[in-house]
């Protein structure tokens, strides 16, 4: 990369809101791309501007369904067979990171496949945010710029300015997680501790900690089905929280989510817009990631820090 190049922004189809808002905050128009699709679903993207000699950047999340992967891929490939200098994956949700290791015989490891697809197509980069397991950015042989989205959440929590607020995971696997914002926010955390039958279904839930008379605030990276967030929250109802929000970067929101959210307790869910909105909901809130990913590609760009942008003390707006 370099800072003479030009610089070039694009997006797949499914990711232009966020696109859009990203390039205009970097400040500059996202550039021309067709996909077109035969009768049979076939994709084929097409950039229609050159990008010779280009530092590009391709903004696409791989929610499902898989098209959005290969949209991103087939682009990613296209800029390479016309000779752009540096491509950059920037993946605000990044797909299959569930999937991080062998947890049983006989699995594949859906996030180092996709680690390797990224690679092998000519990816020179990747940017993402809140990964389900940090560990993930070893499988890439490029490097990865791994964006917080605590620097979008934490100002909104200093905002609401109340006295009793505690923090909570609503699993062991957040803890980490939780515990990074509690610091910065100089806050005490609980931990809602689950046991699984199997993926997306809790056989038993205990509370590790002391909510009663406080105002709950669960952390999460991603929220799917939104049953364990409606059971936690539930919980710490019964064990006397005064009132309790969630606070998740990524809303897959799958199946019945909504239909949960809104019958459930939770008296207010916040998110990123890293992934779409399905609907709306009174009871949702999202908060735009946009300035944070146009910094990001500014410092790629320029050669500065990235971990600069994390510091919440000075990154209230972002």
């Amino acid at each position: 990369m370099s800072p003479h190049n030009e610089v070039k922004l694009f997006s797949g189809r499914n990711s232009r809101y966020l696109a859009e808002k990203i390039a205009d905050a970097y400040g500059k128009s996202l550039g021309d791309v067709t996909v077109a699709q035969f009768s049979d679903g076939e994709i084929q993207p097409s950039i229609n501007e050159s990008v010779r000699g280009s530092d590009v950047f391709f903004i696409q999340s791989t929610f499902p369904n898989a098209d959005n992967l290969l949209e991103l891929l087939l682009m990613i490939d296209a800029a390479k067979r016309a000779s752009a200098h540096y491509i950059t994956a920037v993946i605000p949700y990044f797909g299959m990171a569930r999937q991080d290791r062998k947890d049983k015989p006989r699995v594949s490891i859906g996030s180092k496949v996709v680690a390797d697809l990224l690679k092998a197509v000519g990816a020179s980069r990747v940017m993402t945010m809140d990964l389900h397991a940090p560990q993930i950015q070893g499988f890439f042989e490029v490097p990865v710029d791994h964006l917080d989205s605590s620097v979008v959440f934490i100002p909104y929590i200093r905002d609401l300015k109340e006295s009793n607020l505690i923090l909570a995971s609503p699993d062991m696997g957040s803890s980490n997680r939780t515990r990074n914002f509690a610091r910065a926010l100089n806050l005490d955390m609980v931990i809602c501790d689950k046991e699984r039958k199997r993926a997306n279904e809790i056989a038993s839930m205990t509370l590790i900690g002391d909510v009663k008379g406080k105002d709950v605030i669960l952390i999460d990276d991603i929220i799917d089905t939104g049953n364990t967030l409606a059971k936690s929250a539930q919980m710490l109802k019964d064990k006397g929280a005064l009132s309790v929000r969630a606070m998740c970067t990524h809303p897959v929101l799958s199946g019945k989510a909504y239909e949960t959210i809104e019958n459930s307790v939770i008296d207010e869910l916040v998110v990123c817009d890293t992934i779409p909105l399905q609907r709306e909901s009174k009871k949702i809130k999202v908060l735009s990631v946009a300035t944070l990913f146009a910094n990001a590609i500014k410092n790629v760009t320029e050669f500065g820090s990235i971990s600069s942008l994390f510091n919440v003390n000075e990154n209230k707006s972002a």
